[in-house]
C-alpha cells in the first residue's frame, strides 16, 4: 500500500479547477436522491451500471483504446478491484442513509471521510496524524455528537440514517487511501473502469441476492432520470475529478472536495421548492463544527 513517488509530468488540468468541478457535481447528489423511492441498492447500481457505459465509451474513442487495462498488473487489477467493492457499499451506505435522515445531516457526516484519511493513513501508510488532527478529529467527533444528539429526537430511524453516513465515509476513505496507492502510476481511465466496473458487478450481485430490488421493473421515468443524472454528474464529474486530482495531490488535500458537497447539498435541499428542506439550528451547529474540526486537522497537516 505504500504509494510510489508522485510524477514529475505537468497535469494537463489544474488539480485545484478539477476538484472545484467535484464539488459542485458533488453537491447535486443528495437532493437527486430525494427525487427517487427507488431502494437504495438499486439507486446506487443504476448509478454505476450508467457510469461504466460513459465509460466504456470514453475508453473506446481514446487512441490507446483498451490497452492501457492489458498493461496493468496482477496487483493492481486486485486493489483497484479492492477499491470497486469499497465503493459499491460506500455508496449503498451513504444512499440508504438519505432514505432515513435529512441531507444535511447525511452530507455532513459523510464528509468527515478526511479524518477517517488520516486515520487510515496512520495504519496503511505509516504516516500518523500530528496533535493538530487529533485536536481536529475531536471537534469534528464533537460535532458528529452534537447532530446524533439532535436527531435523536426524531427518532431511532434518523439515528440509524447518521450511523450509516457515518459508516460511508469510512468506506470512502479506505477507497481514496487505496486510490492514492494505485493512481500514482495507472492511468486515470484505466483506473476507474476497474474501479467503477467492480463497484457495479458487486452490486449486481448484491441486488441479485434481494428479490425486493427489482433491476428493472416498476421505475418510472423520474426514477431513470435520476440513475443517469447521479452517473453523469456526481459520478462522471465528481469521483472522477477526485479520482484525476489523486495523481497530483495528496489524499487529503483531494479529499478537500468533501467539504464542499455539505453546503452546497443543504442549500440545494433548502432552496429547491420540490425538496424545501430547511437545517435546524442543530444540524448547523454539528455541521460547522465538523467543517471547522476537518479544517483544523488539515492545516495541521
Amino acid at each position: 500500500m505504500t504509494p510510489t513517488p508522485p510524477p514529475s509530468e505537468s497535469p494537463p488540468i489544474p488539480p485545484a479547477l478539477a476538484l472545484g468541478v467535484a464539488i459542485v457535481a458533488f453537491s447535486w447528489a443528495g437532493p437527486l436522491v430525494r427525487f427517487t423511492d427507488a431502494p437504495a441498492l438499486a439507486v446506487a447500481l443504476w448509478r454505476l451500471l450508467f457510469s461504466v457505459a460513459f465509460l466504456a465509451l470514453v475508453v473506446t474513442l481514446r487512441r490507446e483504446g483498451w490497452r492501457p487495462l492489458a498493461r496493468l498488473s496482477g496487483r493492481d487489477w486486485f486493489l483497484a478491484a479492492g477499491a470497486g467493492i469499497l465503493l459499491a457499499f460506500h455508496f449503498w451506505s451513504w444512499i440508504a442513509s438519505i432514505q432515513f435522515t435529512s441531507v444535511a445531516s447525511s452530507v455532513i457526516l459523510v464528509s468527515t471521510q478526511p479524518l477517517f484519511v488520516a486515520l487510515l493513513s496512520a495504519l496503511l501508510l505509516k504516516e500518523h496524524p500530528v496533535r493538530g488532527e487529533w485536536v481536529g478529529m475531536g471537534v469534528a467527533v464533537a460535532g458528529a455528537a452534537w447532530i446524533g444528539w439532535g436527531d435523536a429526537g426524531h427518532g431511532s430511524r434518523a439515528l440509524l440514517g447518521d450511523a450509516m453516513a457515518v459508516g460511508a465515509a469510512v468506506l470512502a476513505a479506505a477507497y481514496y487511501i487505496v486510490g492514492r496507492a494505485l493512481r500514482r502510476r495507472v492511468d486515470l481511465w484505466s483506473y476507474v473502469t476497474v474501479v467503477y466496473g467492480a463497484a457495479a458487478l458487486t452490486l449486481l450481485l448484491l441486488a441479485g441476492g434481494h428479490p425486493g430490488v427489482p433491476l428493472v421493473r416498476g421505475y418510472g421515468a423520474t426514477d431513470w432520470w435520476v440513475f443517469l443524472a447521479l452517473a453523469a454528474g456526481p459520478m462522471m464529474l465528481g469521483h472522477t475529478g477526485v479520482n484525476y486530482a489523486l495523481r497530483y495531490t495528496r489524499a487529503y488535500l483531494a479529499n478537500l472536495a468533501v467539504l464542499g458537497e455539505p453546503i452546497g447539498a443543504t442549500l440545494i435541499a433548502w432552496l429547491l421548492p420540490a425538496i424545501a428542506e430547511r437545517p435546524d439550528m442543530t444540524t448547523v451547529v454539528g455541521g460547522g463544527l465538523i467543517l471547522v474540526g476537518v479544517a483544523i486537522a488539515l492545516r495541521a497537516r
